[in-house]
Protein backbone atom coordinates (compact mmCIF):
# COMPACT_ATOMS: atom_id res chain seq x y z
CA UNK A 1 0.00 0.00 0.00
CA UNK A 2 1.23 3.60 -0.90
CA UNK A 3 3.05 5.54 1.91
CA UNK A 4 0.07 8.24 2.71
CA UNK A 5 0.76 12.24 3.91
CA UNK A 6 0.60 12.21 7.83
CA UNK A 7 2.53 8.85 8.33
CA UNK A 8 6.09 8.81 9.18
CA UNK A 9 8.51 8.52 6.55
CA UNK A 10 10.53 5.57 6.66
CA UNK A 11 13.87 6.36 7.71
CA UNK A 12 16.53 5.06 5.52
CA UNK A 13 20.53 4.63 4.75
CA UNK A 14 21.66 4.41 1.62
CA UNK A 15 25.33 4.91 -0.35
CA UNK A 16 25.55 7.93 -2.29
CA UNK A 17 27.45 11.00 -3.52
CA UNK A 18 27.61 14.73 -4.29
CA UNK A 19 30.74 14.24 -6.45
CA UNK A 20 33.23 15.05 -4.22
CA UNK A 21 35.61 12.50 -2.57
CA UNK A 22 34.11 13.20 1.00
CA UNK A 23 29.98 13.06 -0.55
CA UNK A 24 30.88 9.70 -1.35
CA UNK A 25 29.16 7.86 1.62
CA UNK A 26 25.89 6.68 3.41
CA UNK A 27 23.12 9.27 4.13
CA UNK A 28 20.34 8.45 5.94
CA UNK A 29 17.26 10.30 6.59
CA UNK A 30 17.28 10.63 9.85
CA UNK A 31 20.60 12.65 10.09
CA UNK A 32 18.31 15.01 8.60
CA UNK A 33 15.86 15.19 11.36
CA UNK A 34 14.84 18.41 12.79
CA UNK A 35 14.49 19.94 8.83
CA UNK A 36 12.67 19.90 6.37
CA UNK A 37 13.56 17.11 3.04
CA UNK A 38 12.33 17.13 -0.09
CA UNK A 39 12.60 13.14 -1.42
CA UNK A 40 12.86 12.88 -5.31
CA UNK A 41 12.48 9.42 -6.85
CA UNK A 42 13.81 9.50 -10.64
CA UNK A 43 13.70 6.72 -12.91
CA UNK A 44 17.47 6.90 -14.21
CA UNK A 45 20.93 8.89 -14.81
CA UNK A 46 20.98 10.41 -17.78
CA UNK A 47 17.56 10.06 -19.10
CA UNK A 48 16.71 13.38 -20.55
CA UNK A 49 13.72 14.34 -18.08
CA UNK A 50 15.71 12.87 -15.08
CA UNK A 51 18.38 15.72 -16.04
CA UNK A 52 16.19 18.27 -16.66
CA UNK A 53 14.14 17.73 -13.11
CA UNK A 54 17.94 17.26 -11.54
CA UNK A 55 19.40 20.20 -12.79
CA UNK A 56 16.71 22.69 -12.51
CA UNK A 57 16.23 21.78 -8.38
CA UNK A 58 19.97 22.28 -8.54
CA UNK A 59 20.00 25.50 -10.09
CA UNK A 60 17.14 26.57 -7.56
CA UNK A 61 18.53 24.93 -4.72
CA UNK A 62 18.41 28.07 -2.90
CA UNK A 63 15.21 28.86 -2.72
CA UNK A 64 15.06 25.28 -0.91
CA UNK A 65 17.87 26.71 1.44
CA UNK A 66 16.19 29.46 2.69
CA UNK A 67 13.71 27.45 3.57
CA UNK A 68 15.24 25.61 5.87
CA UNK A 69 14.85 22.34 3.43
CA UNK A 70 17.32 19.71 2.16
CA UNK A 71 16.79 17.92 -1.10
CA UNK A 72 18.24 14.07 -1.52
CA UNK A 73 17.85 12.31 -5.14
CA UNK A 74 17.34 8.74 -4.94
CA UNK A 75 17.47 6.35 -8.18
CA UNK A 76 18.23 2.20 -8.38
CA UNK A 77 21.65 3.34 -10.34
CA UNK A 78 25.14 2.39 -8.54
CA UNK A 79 27.08 5.37 -6.95
CA UNK A 80 29.58 4.54 -9.55
CA UNK A 81 26.83 5.56 -12.53
CA UNK A 82 26.04 8.20 -10.30
CA UNK A 83 29.20 9.55 -9.82
CA UNK A 84 29.86 9.32 -13.69
CA UNK A 85 26.27 11.34 -14.04
CA UNK A 86 26.91 14.18 -12.03
CA UNK A 87 30.70 14.33 -13.60
CA UNK A 88 29.16 14.55 -16.94
CA UNK A 89 26.45 17.21 -15.49
CA UNK A 90 28.72 19.24 -14.22
CA UNK A 91 27.53 18.39 -10.53
CA UNK A 92 24.14 18.64 -8.76
CA UNK A 93 23.64 20.62 -5.00
CA UNK A 94 22.34 17.69 -3.97
CA UNK A 95 23.56 14.08 -3.04
CA UNK A 96 22.39 11.60 -5.49
CA UNK A 97 21.67 7.93 -3.53
CA UNK A 98 21.52 4.51 -4.73
CA UNK A 99 18.55 2.11 -4.35
CA UNK A 100 20.23 -0.49 -6.41
CA UNK A 101 17.63 -3.33 -4.29
CA UNK A 102 14.68 -0.91 -4.78
CA UNK A 103 14.12 -1.57 -0.79
CA UNK A 104 13.54 2.20 -0.48
CA UNK A 105 11.35 2.77 -3.36
CA UNK A 106 9.18 -0.06 -1.87
CA UNK A 107 9.38 1.06 1.31
CA UNK A 108 7.65 4.06 -0.01
CA UNK A 109 5.24 2.51 -2.71
CA UNK A 110 6.69 4.42 -5.66
CA UNK A 111 7.41 1.00 -7.84
CA UNK A 112 5.78 0.86 -10.97
CA UNK A 113 3.94 -2.63 -12.23
CA UNK A 114 7.23 -3.71 -13.61
CA UNK A 115 9.42 -2.74 -10.76
CA UNK A 116 10.51 0.56 -12.44
CA UNK A 117 10.52 4.00 -10.36
CA UNK A 118 8.20 6.29 -10.64
CA UNK A 119 9.63 9.67 -10.66
CA UNK A 120 7.61 11.06 -7.48
CA UNK A 121 8.46 13.63 -4.75
CA UNK A 122 7.77 13.63 -0.95
CA UNK A 123 8.26 16.55 1.12
CA UNK A 124 8.75 15.44 4.92
CA UNK A 125 8.57 17.92 7.46
CA UNK A 126 11.14 18.78 10.49
CA UNK A 127 9.49 15.74 12.69
CA UNK A 128 9.77 12.86 9.90
CA UNK A 129 6.41 12.81 8.54
CA UNK A 130 5.21 13.03 5.26
CA UNK A 131 2.77 16.30 4.05
CA UNK A 132 2.70 15.91 0.87
CA UNK A 133 3.68 13.45 -1.98
CA UNK A 134 2.79 13.21 -5.79
CA UNK A 135 3.62 9.85 -7.89
CA UNK A 136 3.37 10.37 -11.90
CA UNK A 137 2.21 8.03 -13.56
CA UNK A 138 3.79 8.59 -16.50
CA UNK A 139 7.15 10.10 -15.97
CA UNK A 140 7.36 12.41 -18.17
CA UNK A 141 6.85 15.71 -16.04
CA UNK A 142 7.79 16.70 -12.82
CA UNK A 143 6.80 18.80 -9.98
CA UNK A 144 7.99 22.49 -10.06
CA UNK A 145 9.87 24.57 -7.59
CA UNK A 146 7.51 26.66 -7.10
CA UNK A 147 5.46 23.96 -6.09
CA UNK A 148 7.32 22.50 -3.71
CA UNK A 149 8.73 25.75 -2.29
CA UNK A 150 4.85 26.33 -1.71
CA UNK A 151 4.02 23.26 0.27
CA UNK A 152 7.57 24.01 2.30
CA UNK A 153 6.32 27.49 2.80
CA UNK A 154 2.97 26.29 4.23
CA UNK A 155 4.86 23.74 7.29
CA UNK A 156 4.61 24.59 10.36
CA UNK A 157 7.67 25.97 11.95
CA UNK A 158 8.11 23.62 14.70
Amino acid sequence: MPLGTGEPAPDFTLPGTDGTAEGRRSYSLSELHGQPVVLVFYPADRSPVCTVQLATYSADISRFATLGAAVLAISPQSVDEHEAFVAAEGGFAFPLLSDEDKAVGRAYGILGPLGFYRRSVFVIDRNGVVRWAHRSPSGLTFRSVDELVDVLGSLPAT
